[in-house]
């Protein structure tokens, strides 16, 4: 499978590339400086490095286009910065949805955050406590984070949306749980290798298409 990778320079980005790479996948990877990539990753005859932004139109549509070569799916695991824009993942979904219905490429699988939530959804104490949390530290991320998923299930695609609670640097263990229904308190985390490893098994497998599961370490 040939995979575009947004936000591949990441912390997220890194494994989910060296994962793919591993599993026998082809990798382009729109960055807006490839030495985020491992210099090994970058050599690589597998991967295409575009040198671009996310916010531009024009680089998302030579990622997914692949100069005539389309890729076969898409992986966003594009994250807020500090110095980012407030509604990057907004605009970057518009962007990549566009693309890939101009090129015909109908498999995504994109990781928001676990207080994006479903309508009628059954959360925990915890989880409740934590979108508080979130409305009051992090306002305007959780709602670029909700536009972006809105905007996914609204198109035509064959999306998976990947919630995941608190990522962190921990070990790829592979041992984790997902599912729709799966409740997550306060403590719950995720390495982000093992949310990498989900991404692409979700990809492969098409799982969950058309739904929004979540994941976090094995308790």
């Amino acid at each position: 499978m040939r995979i575009a990778v947004f936000g591949a320079t990441g912390r997220t980005g890194r494994p989910l590339v060296e994962q793919a790479l591993e599993r026998g996948h082809e990798v382009v990877a729109l960055a807006r400086d490839p030495s985020g990539l491992p210099a090994t990753v970058r050599d690589d005859g597998r991967v295409t490095v575009i040198e671009g932004d996310v916010t531009d139109a024009a680089d998302v549509d030579r990622a997914v286009g692949g100069d005539g070569d389309p890729v076969d799916a898409v992986a966003s695991v594009l994250g807020q910065t500090p110095d980012g824009p407030d509604d990057l993942l907004t605009v970057a979904g518009r962007h990549l949805l566009a693309a890939m219905d101009d090129h015909g490429v109908d498999r995504l699988v994109t990781l928001v955050g676990a207080g994006v939530r479903e309508e009628g959804e059954s959360v925990s104490l915890g989880g409740r406590v934590m979108e508080s949390l979130l409305k009051l530290l992090a306002r305007a991320a959780l709602e670029d984070a909700r536009d972006h998923v809105e905007l996914v299930r609204d198109s035509d695609v064959r999306w998976t949306v990947v919630r995941a609670p608190r990522l962190t640097e921990g070990a790829h263990t592979g041992e984790f749980e997902h599912g729709t229904e799966l409740r997550l308190g306060m403590g719950d985390t995720a390495a982000r290798a093992n949310v990498a490893e989900f991404v692409l098994d979700c990809l492969e497998d098409d799982r969950y298409v058309g739904q929004m599961p979540k994941i976090a370490d094995a308790r």
